[in-house]
């Protein structure tokens, strides 16, 4: 009589919930840039606004670079458009970078690997997006990884004199449902968190003062 194993735990959140959440936190990323490139056009419609041709075409340039560099990340990071399976490090980096243009904090990328897997690529950005976040008024984000007994180990180590990890990022970070505060600050953690469990990884954080660390493990 063959052996049945026991079923899997059901994820605290189904598949069309979390894809609500994500679909909500990528609107909420894009409207802005989205809104401010139709404000600069308007600008340049208005006879009266002649003066501000200048402004208003700087404001429409610096929001669709914003919107690609939104985007371009959001697919990998999330997507499954691409085909690839493995992402050099390079690639991954200029991709948290063009992120990081747009924040208040600082990117020290001090990754040794060259070569990152699709789960440990798309976890690796969401960290140095986490990171971002844990550093709102600015500060330094380093972000680590290498190879070790057969796993990617990443680190995200958020210095700043107001470093802080919200509730609800914590809570996703656990792998747990939202019980209360905004969505889109859960729902990429709760990704992340899901997208490690399902390779046999995990995501853990410490919150010290000043200093927030983000570990990850991901099978190589």
């Amino acid at each position: 009589m063959l052996g049945l194993d026991p079923p899997a735990a059901p994820e605290p959140v189904g598949s069309s919930e979390l894809a609500a959440q994500l679909a909500g936190k990528l609107c909420h990323d894009l409207i802005a840039p989205a809104s401010a490139i139709i404000s600069g056009f308007e600008l340049l419609d208005d006879p009266g606004m002649a003066d501000m041709r200048d402004d208003a075409m700087s404001l429409i340039k610096s929001s669709a670079q914003k919107t690609v560099a939104l985007v371009s990340f959001s697919r990998v990071a999330y997507g499954a458009s691409n085909t690839a399976e493995d992402f050099a490090a390079e690639d991954l980096r200029r991709l948290a970078e063009s992120i990081y243009a747009y924040v208040r904090a600082e990117l020290d990328w001090a990754v040794e690997l060259a070569v990152f897997n699709k789960p440990a690529a798309r976890a690796m950005l969401n960290l140095s997006q986490l990171g971002a976040e844990a550093a709102p008024s600015g500060g330094v984000v380093r972000i680590t990884a290498h190879k070790e007994a057969g796993e990617i180990l990443m680190s995200v180590e958020a210095t700043s004199p107001r470093a802080r990890l919200r509730a609800e990022t914590q809570q996703g970070l656990r792998g747990e449902a939202l019980s209360e505060g905004l969505g889109g600050y859960w729902v990429q953690a709760y990704y992340l968190s899901a997208l490690l469990r399902a390779v046999g990884g995990r995501v853990d954080a410490m919150v010290g003062e000043g200093r927030v660390v983000l570990r990850a493990r991901c099978p190589a």
